[in-house]
């Protein structure tokens, strides 16, 4: 028992009670006797809050801990770009703590890897109220409003940033391409010139004072500094093309091919060079040169609207009409009310046959223009031929009556020019080119965020990994259920199949509430049940739920758990090795150094693998693994293991090819994805012609 005059205080210290015992009394004043007791209840009142106060310490950091793992959880969903389940994620950080910047910052970027601008922009402006001193979230938000063409707000954001990291040269020139877009030339003109004094070689740096020049129509002043740029890099091939610009400028159309040629040759994906080399050949009178150039346009960007336009044009020259007409069609689910494409395509129809097709095209350009004399021609041609002779007369006599009144007024013809600009809707001009503009630049802005999460991963060229998942299997060839034999006997005592599946569609806001949801009940359940093998059952159902949820970190812990306890589930060593395996190359892309935790993946491969001697899945899976770290001849040999289990699994192939490839077998890379299209997947064949017109 205590004295009086002792008061026993405890906390809890993990699994510990540990009591202490202070002499009250020694705390009070000696001067104040007759307030001994009122103080000394007012002392132990103060003790006890403060003791209270600890125990919430630990509850306190589970928060903590809990809002960390939120995070990281988003983090990886938006690495692989399931950007709706990483918000999610996000939102919940932020009701738990919404003082923290870290879950603002990175649903704005999610938001804005969906093109919701505005909203990654009130996002990224809320975090930056929270910490001010955040570079990337200023660069995130002047992304925004580059998109939404605010280029005075992303400004200043570039000019906030640099008050933090004065010398970012990326920043720097960041903010002149804004002041251009902006048409700011003086203020452009001032930064390059403190831009070309700080970095004497940073090349775009001259580049960018060329372009200022030739919009100030200075162009002598901007050859010389785009000689400058080219000297210091001749590989630059934003340089090569505004070269290009310059000769088009002056009609030099052999000079603006070799020009855009050298670009090309540096960027060969860039479809606008393409557009306007053609455009260059086409004035040089190189018509097959132009179709080539047209043609790779459209396979470099398949939605490109000047080389399809462009191209129908040619074709319809040459006499290739059906497939004029398909560019015509695609340029008119584009843009349907397009009358120059109307009317060209009617005359491929007349040309073809289809004359009640033609009539219809023919007809709405005269609804729109009611005096195109042409097409007034063209219908009444049709009209005579169906033997519609009463229609035919009505176009013919509209047709007369316009040509005596422009024969007796003061209108001249006008010249038609080969090439129209794109909103020159001039009806006499409906057999030119449209003029894509020769000066298209292709400056990119300096940031980790103007391409998609997987531009900045590596070997996103293989199929990816089958694992456990509660989504069927979606590899895009034919739905199916891949089986194995231990999953099987756990999906027969449970209410909710699992599938091993490949590459399951991404998760939209129902299906993130639905296996959040699942958690949860899970987690009751688990806590409810007495039975220590159901009990383990619950927690390999929840690990499955977690890795869907791309919860890897949860995921792997109730795997931990679970093997803990079985020792000779090959199921879950493998879904381990994949889930620790994907959670490694998020971890990579933040700098964690993972060497240790690979080793661990490939342990539980082969632990796997060693279980269940003859699932392909788990081969094919440990194939990867080798081919994402570069040993590309293991990686075959367990792709073959794969196909000699399942002769049918068309990503092996798909794989076993690229690693192939990596090893310079190429004709045999190639065979294997020829394999892989002849059973599906359609993809290999992009792939094959990447291989095979590389280096022609």
């Amino acid at each position: 028992m205590y004295s009086e005059r002792q008061v026993p205080l405890w906390i809890q210290n993990q699994n510990e009670i540990i009591t202490f015992t202070y002499d009250v009394r020694s705390l009070l004043p000696k001067e104040s006797p007759r307030h001994d007791e009122r103080i000394f209840f007012y002392i132990t009142m103060r003790i006890k809050l403060f003791i209270i106060s600890l125990l919430f310490l630990p509850l306190a950091a589970v928060a903590q801990y809990n809002t960390d793992r939120l995070i990281t959880a988003g983090r990886s969903a938006l690495y692989y770009e399931d950007y709706v389940l990483s918000i999610q994620y996000f939102n919940q950080a932020i009701e738990a703590k919404p003082y923290n910047y870290e879950p603002w910052f990175y649903r704005a970027l999610a938001k804005y890897y969906l093109e919701d601008y505005i909203g990654a922009e009130e996002d990224c402006s809320k975090a930056i109220s929270i910490n001010p001193f955040v570079g990337e979230v200023y660069d995130l938000r002047a992304f925004c409003y580059i998109r939404v063409d605010k280029y005075a707000d992303a400004v200043n954001d570039y000019t906030s940033y640099l008050r933090n990291d004065p010398y970012n040269k990326n920043t720097w020139y960041n903010r002149v391409l804004c002041r251009i877009n902006d048409k700011k030339y003086d203020d452009a003109r001032k930064d390059l010139d403190y831009m070309v004094k700080r970095w004497k070689d940073f090349s775009k740096a001259y580049s960018l004072q060329a372009e200022v020049s030739f919009l100030q129509k200075d162009t002598i002043q901007g050859e010389k500094w785009l000689d400058k740029s080219l000297k210091l890099d001749p590989y630059d091939g934003a340089s090569w093309a505004a070269k290009a610009m310059l000769a088009a400028s002056r009609y030099e159309w052999e000079n603006t091919d070799e020009y855009l040629s050298k670009a090309i040759h540096l960027k060969p994906t860039f479809a606008p060079y393409y557009v306007n080399r053609a455009m260059a050949r086409y004035n040089a009178n190189n018509l097959r040169g132009a179709i080539a150039d047209y043609d790779m346009a459209v396979d470099v960007d398949p939605e490109n609207y000047v080389a399809h336009y462009n191209r129908g044009l040619l074709r319809m020259d040459v006499g290739d009409d059906n497939r004029a007409i398909t560019d015509f069609d695609f340029v008119l689910r584009k843009d349907p009310d397009n009358v120059m494409a109307l009317f060209n395509r009617g005359i491929l129809k007349e040309r073809t046959g289809d004359l009640y097709g033609a009539i219809e095209d023919f007809s709405q350009v005269i609804k729109e223009y009611p005096d195109f004399w042409v097409g007034l021609q063209y219908r009444a041609s049709c009209y005579r031929r169906l033997g519609m002779t009463g229609k035919a007369e009505k176009d013919e006599y509209r047709v007369l009556k316009g040509q005596l009144d422009k024969r007796y007024g003061t209108g001249k013809k006008k010249k038609i020019r080969k090439v129209r600009s794109l909103n020159d809707i001039d009806l006499d001009k409906y057999s030119s080119l449209v003029a894509d503009d020769i000066g298209t630049s292709d400056h990119e802005y300096e940031s980790a965020y103007r391409g998609k999460v997987q531009n900045h991963r590596v070997n996103v060229e293989y199929m990816p990994m089958y694992l456990m998942s509660y989504k069927r299997h979606n590899n895009g060839i034919n739905q199916y259920t891949p089986f194995n034999l231990e999953l099987d006997k756990l999906n027969q005592k449970g209410d909710r199949d699992i599938y091993i599946s490949c590459n399951p569609k991404n998760l939209n806001i129902d299906d993130t509430k639905e296996y959040f949801a699942l958690i949860d009940s899970l987690t009751d359940a688990e806590k409810q049940q007495t039975d220590e093998k159901a009990s383990l059952e619950l927690l390999l159902r929840r690990s499955v739920a977690y890795s869907v949820t791309q919860n890897f970190p949860d995921a792997i812990d109730d795997l931990n758990a679970y093997i803990a306890q079985d020792t000779t589930s090959a199921l879950a060593y493998w879904q381990r090795a994949v889930c620790s395996a994907l959670m490694n190359d998020f971890d990579a892309s933040i700098g964690v150094d993972v060497r240790l935790k690979i080793a661990a993946s490939l342990s539980d491969f082969d632990k796997a693998a060693q279980l269940d001697s003859d699932d392909p899945y788990i081969f094919y899976d440990r194939g990867n693994f080798y081919a994402r770290h570069k040993e590309y001849e293991k990686s075959i040999e367990d792709y073959n293991t794969a196909l000699k289990f399942n002769p049918n699994l068309a990503e092996a192939y798909y794989n076993r090819g690229i690693s192939k490839i990596k090893l310079g077998k190429k004709e045999e890379g190639v065979r294997d994805l020829s394999k892989a299209g002849e059973l599906g997947l359609y993809t290999a064949y992009s792939v094959i012609k990447k291989y095979t017109e590389t280096k022609r």
